[in-house]
């Protein structure tokens, strides 16, 4: 079966070393590649994925003009580029319309790294930007297990979002809330957003994946892996033994990212 991994990380190979070594060390968890990018398409060959989106986050003001340089040069046909821009940037607004001048589908924001609540009106001016721009928002949702108490990016938080834009492609990363799908079940179910797999096995009861399986828009549900983090090869286990359909496992494995990466 064909696969888009829709949440991957890769970094530029003189950073790659360093990144890693810094986020094992937050997370307590180990990377299953070096973290440059032609470990992760090495990972890819090995496991059978066609394309991945390849998401980066500006943790400080300025990094979005590196961030966009290094994401354009990796573009390709199997490497879709996320870059990401940090809300107290002064120039936010303009570093959203160079990555759609760039010709690139999304980019990444992450409440945590980047130290914003989720629905925080100070980030409006930015999900307008993105929202006006056409371009897909993949965020971090849920708790983080290297900020374990910090309550940014939860389910509820994106209610406020959504309602004030509807036309904003939103994907929530981690089945809608990672360590919070009880918040995504009560007020996010079957609402026009988009989520991904990665990270759920073991941090949610059966009860709770059923529940949003069987409760949201299969054609809102991609495939991801959070890789170097979620070993990919037991990301696509997770989903390959869903009780779902074949055609609702081919929707989430490559037809709702195509349709969405147009």
């Amino acid at each position: 079966m064909r696969i888009i991994d829709f949440h991957t990380h890769a970094f530029p190979d003189f950073l790659a070393e360093k990144a890693i070594a810094a986020l094992e060390a937050e997370s307590a968890m180990q990377a299953e590649t070096d973290g440059a990018v032609a470990g992760l398409l090495a990972l890819m060959d090995r496991h059978g994925v066609e394309r991945s989106v390849v998401a980066s986050i500006a943790t400080k003001p300025g990094q979005s003009r590196s961030i966009l340089e290094w994401s354009t040069s990796i573009a390709s046909d199997r490497l879709v580029p996320f870059p990401s821009v940090h809300p107290c940037s002064e120039n936010c607004i303009e570093e959203v319309e160079r990555i759609a001048a760039a010709g690139l589908r999304g980019l990444k924001l992450h409440p945590l790294y980047q130290n914003f609540a989720a629905d925080d009106p100070r980030v409006f001016p930015l999900y307008d930007a993105i929202s006006e721009a056409g371009l897909i928002l993949l965020m971090h949702a849920g708790y983080d297990i290297a900020f374990r108490d910090e309550d940014l990016a939860l389910p509820e938080r994106f209610l406020t979002v959504l309602g004030n834009f509807p036309r904003l492609k939103i994907v929530m990363a981690h089945l809608g809330g990672w360590r919070s799908l009880d918040g995504f079940a009560e007020r996010l179910l079957g609402r026009d957003v988009y989520i991904e797999t990665s990270f759920t096995r073991g941090f949610a009861s059966e009860e709770q994946i059923h529940a949003i399986l069987n409760g949201h828009d299969p054609e809102r549900i991609l495939f991801g892996s959070d890789s170097p983090w979620g070993r990919m090869a037991d990301q696509i286990a997770f989903v390959e033994e869903l009780a779902v359909s074949d055609g609702v496992k081919e929707k989430i494995f490559h037809g709702n990212a195509e349709a969405l990466l147009a």
